[in-house]
């Protein structure tokens, strides 16, 4: 179902133009119009989910599958040296437009893109602490 507020739901079922890269019955894969790369790209679809969470397991998989099909593709034509994919839930994770979709960005050597993390430090009892916590023991 689309949601008729809803941008990207606009953009997958092709009301609002976009430079597409792929099309099939369930997603829209387009160029970012505010890319962090040369070729970043977005996998749209066409039904509205808010996020990861709502999205049925079989979409799931098929977008894994179509991400793996592009970035390869992508990577071939651009000569990327490297390649993300970025999918956010949620405002603290950096989500701004609150239909799922996961970003595509192709790297490249010293291209000062900085989707990096400082690796933490917890102690083996702060780990088997959030473990416990996750397993439900």
């Amino acid at each position: 179902m689309k949601k008729d507020n809803c941008i990207f739901c606009k953009i997958a079922n092709g009301e609002i133009p976009s430079r597409t890269l792929y099309e099939n019955e369930r997603f829209r894969v387009i160029l970012d119009l505010g890319p962090a790369a040369k070729g970043h790209a977005l996998i749209l679809p066409k039904e509205h989910f808010d996020n990861l969470y709502e999205l049925p397991d079989d979409w799931c998989s098929d977008v894994m599958k179509l991400a793996k099909k592009m970035a390869a593709q992508m990577t071939e034509k651009l000569h990327c040296d490297g390649f993300n994919l970025v999918q956010n839930n949620g405002t603290a994770a950096g989500q701004t437009v609150f239909h799922f979709h996961m970003h595509l960005i192709p790297r490249y050597d010293n291209d000062g893109l900085n989707i990096n993390w400082t690796p933490g430090n917890p102690a083996a009892e702060e780990l088997d602490a959030v473990r416990a916590l996750i397993c439900g023991e």
